[in-house]
């Protein structure tokens, strides 16, 4: 009978500490982004108490062992290889020309439309590339994450 008790109290310590570690590595790209959804923005800012554009990139892309970026917007746009609007997938990185003067806003294509990042008027938000003012300062886009990163994004 101890046998047994020991044996079912084994089972259930090594399931039960087997779950948050296996939950923990499907975070995924969206529940990244909505830990951070509604951070404000700051100039400069690489962390959760305030992000730029690009800082926000960096910030989200370490979490998936993406950590060779440039810091700047205007940098990022020139690493990684170059994706036609009409491929893109989750954790492509989505450029903008919101001055009329280069690469200036930046964010981290979701899928469906969408994308994350930190506007200098509301902080990190998700916003669609179909809207007027993203449509049409929309410049390029780049792939930056490898397979392997990737599965761990959209799982």
């Amino acid at each position: 009978m101890k046998k047994f008790i020991l044996s079912l109290l084994g089972a259930a310590i090594l399931f039960t500490t087997a779950a948050p570690s296996t939950f923990a590595s499907e975070a995924g790209l969206e529940s990244e982004v909505n830990q951070v959804l509604g951070t404000p923005y700051l100039w400069g800012g690489t962390t959760s108490a305030g992000f730029d554009c690009s800082g926000f990139i960096l910030y989200v892309l370490k979490k998936f062992d993406v950590d060779n970026l440039p810091r700047t917007s205007q940098s990022q746009a020139k690493v990684g290889t170059p994706v036609a609007k009409e491929n893109l997938r989750s954790g492509d990185l989505v450029f903008f020309n919101t001055f009329g003067s280069g690469i200036s806003h930046a964010g981290i294509y979701l899928g469906d439309n969408q994308f994350a990042h930190s506007s200098s008027s509301k902080g990190v938000r998700i916003s669609k590339l179909s809207e007027t003012y993203y449509k049409d300062s929309y410049v390029t886009a780049r792939r930056v994450v490898d397979e392997k990163n990737y599965l761990k994004m959209v799982d």
